[in-house]
């Protein structure tokens, strides 16, 4: 069946990406199978990470169904189109219906894509990891896919205001080999490999990126242990 919204979905995002200069650089889009199911696990640091995380894909022809809160699926703009883009809903207090509707979509060949850490980081280092991807693709024979983002942070993340201005910004993709989750590894180990392979993708996305802060006010989006003043991981604890 054709996309009838996904691929023109993709296509306003990529013009919108021209119009701001975005300086998008991906590497790793091979890892990404040109066939059949795999869960796509990324980093979280923005609120338009999945639209990225599914850049990484399109070089293989492939499209992404991700996962996401409920409430997205309800907005009067975006629920249409996530809906239209065969992505899936979920519920928190019922999270078993889109955990299904996932591993069928996995079974049928489908990449879905998953943020594990659940929230936004506004440290910008990695949370820990739900073992929710590691299950889905131990119970569909599936591989896990691990990829890191990197920039997206700085054009609209929590706490912040957007920033769709002309302003060059790098945004690094970084793309992991598939991993396996075999059935009979303990989801936790396998989780805890996966969060492994992120953390090195990230930290390689980090040290390509192209620009550094321009002032003393503009290290917010550099991580507390890279010199920035982004929030600790217990500040943001605190402060929640």
């Amino acid at each position: 069946m054709a996309e009838l919204v996904y691929r023109p979905v993709i296509g306003a995002a990529l013009t919108l990406f021209k119009a701001l200069d975005l300086k998008i650089d991906t590497q790793g889009s091979e890892n990404i199978p040109r066939t059949g199911g795999a869960v796509l696990v990324s980093n979280h640091i923005s609120y338009l990470d999945f639209i990225f995380s599914g850049l990484g894909a399109l070089p293989q022809k492939r499209l992404v169904r991700f996962m996401a809160k409920d409430s997205v699926f309800r907005h009067k703009i975006s629920g249409p189109l996530m809906r239209g883009m065969k992505h899936i809903p979920v519920d928190r207090k019922r999270g078993e219906a889109a955990y299904a509707h996932a591993l069928d979509s996995l079974r049928s060949g489908e990449i879905i894509g998953v943020f594990p850490e659940a929230t936004i980081s506004e440290s910008f280092t990695l949370k820990s990891f739900k073992s929710g991807a590691a299950r889905m693709a131990q119970e569909a024979g599936v591989p896990l896919i691990p990829m890191a983002l990197w920039g997206t942070q700085r054009i609209w993340t929590k706490g912040r205001p957007r920033n769709f201005g002309r302003n060059h910004i790098p945004v690094t993709i970084r793309v992991g080999k598939p991993m396996d989750a075999p059935t009979d590894e303990y989801a936790g180990a396998i989780t805890r490999r996966l969060r492994g392979h992120v953390q090195e993708l990230l930290e390689a996305a980090q040290r390509a990126y192209p620009v550094r802060p321009k002032n003393a006010e503009d290290t917010w989006w550099v991580p507390a242990h890279l010199g920035g003043t982004a929030p600790t991981p217990a500040q943001v604890r605190e402060a929640g």
